[in-house]
């Protein structure tokens, strides 16, 4: 057990660290153009990694599970062992009970924690878009605020005085609007952020005529919600895989996401109650793969290479499930047996002293170079079950 945790760990901190990498990465031009501070970006990040374990660590256990038992039995410990009279659960029971560990850890990060960081980065986002004047003054150079709406500031001191205003809104399709001030000013009421502009003009455009009209003031206010898409006015918005398992199991009926799309959360519910078993059905696929001793003379796949390919093969049919129960109910139920049928078959395989493996004579094509591993991964998706002898040997 000491070796898989240790392996284990290794493996999930690194798997995590490149998919936290990735989705920062996918985020930065967001994270530089909002003008945040290093303290903010950091916070920001750090919601993404919660919601990256629950699909990291059954793999990991994966991993983990082969690699030591693979060298386990290449260092002749799994012969050992089986030569001393030992029976077969004092291999099984150490990978079941951390296996039992990681599925429980699963559920409570995927239910609690999960939900708490993804609306937490929501409304950072939210907040991030609504500070207008944060984004602008930050930069030196033409900003894109929302689509067809561009500020532009020349500078700003110490008191926040602007000098230097610029603002092109060409969000109405009939009439382009251009503001320019010499002098503004943010003016925070409460309820609302206004920018006051000092000795400028307004020039307003009709698309359709090409008419031109100037307005010059020595002082207008603009309100800056008027800078603000409707999706950034609104509320933020919370999507079911944002909400808690206690809110999935009774929706607000006034939700209005819950009211258009009342699937969505009957689909996330069925998820989030099966998802945590992954880390218990991919160790018994890494058991039925690997925890038997194997001749070294045998030709064939690695046991770590058929317990990912297989793992992987059912965590795409789990996540496909998924994807389609929210659109169709008839589904749902198929993303509590499935999980249960690939349990099934793989603790028929340890009971029966099977060992799953790909088929020697495809083994056999590998080992000579016949052909390739993308070649064969139709043929992996048939796995047979070997049969192995009385006394515990594989068959040659």
């Amino acid at each position: 057990m000491r070796r898989i945790v240790v392996m284990f760990l290794a493996v999930l901190l690194s798997a995590v660290g490149i998919t936290w990498i990735v989705q920062v990465l996918q985020r930065i031009n967001f994270l530089t153009t909002s003008g945040q501070s290093f303290l903010y970006i950091l916070k920001f990040s750090s919601n993404l990694l919660p919601s990256a374990f629950p699909v990291v660590m059954p793999f990991a256990l994966v991993i983990a599970v082969t690699q030591t038992l693979s060298t386990m039995n290449q260092d002749s410990e799994l012969v050992v062992i089986n030569a001393s009279g030992a029976p077969r659960t004092a291999v099984i029971r150490p990978v079941m009970l951390f296996a039992f560990v990681i599925a429980i850890s699963s559920f409570l990060i995927a239910n609690f924690i999960v939900p708490y960081s993804q609306l937490s980065m929501r409304q950072m986002i939210a907040d991030a878009r609504s500070d207008v004047i944060n984004l602008v003054v930050q930069q030196g150079s033409f900003q894109r605020v929302d689509k067809d709406l561009y500020l532009q500031v020349e500078s700003r001191d110490s008191n926040g005085a602007i000098k230097g205003l610029f603002v092109s809104d060409s969000r109405d399709p009939t009439t382009d609007l251009l503001y320019y001030a010499k002098d503004g000013l943010v003016v925070d009421t409460g309820n609302q952020s206004l920018l006051v502009m000092k000795d400028g003009e307004i020039d307003r455009r009709d698309v359709k005529t090409g008419n031109v009209s100037i307005i010059k003031f020595n002082t207008y206010a603009l309100d800056l919600a008027e800078f603000l898409s409707a999706d950034d006015k609104d509320s933020v918005k919370i999507f079911p895989k944002d909400r808690p398992l206690d809110y999935l199991m009774n929706p607000d009926p006034n939700d209005p996401y819950f009211q258009t799309q009342p699937q969505r959360y009957t689909a996330e519910l069925s998820k989030r109650l099966t998802d945590w078993l992954y880390p218990i059905v991919f160790a018994l696929i890494s058991l039925a793969a690997a925890a038997d001793s194997r001749s070294h003379r045998e030709a064939r796949i690695s046991a770590s290479f058929t317990a990912i390919t297989l793992s992987m093969i059912v965590f795409w049919i789990s996540y496909s499930s998924g994807q389609t129960a929210e659109k169709n109910a008839d589904v749902i139920p198929f993303l509590f047996i499935f999980p249960v049928l690939v349990s099934a078959a793989a603790i028929y395989a340890l009971a029966t002293n099977r060992q799953i493996g790909v088929p020697a004579t495809l083994s056999n094509l590998f080992k000579n170079g016949a052909i390739t591993p993308q070649a064969a991964l139709a043929g992996v998706k048939k796995t047979l079950l070997n049969p192995r002898s009385e006394n515990g040997a594989p068959k040659e």
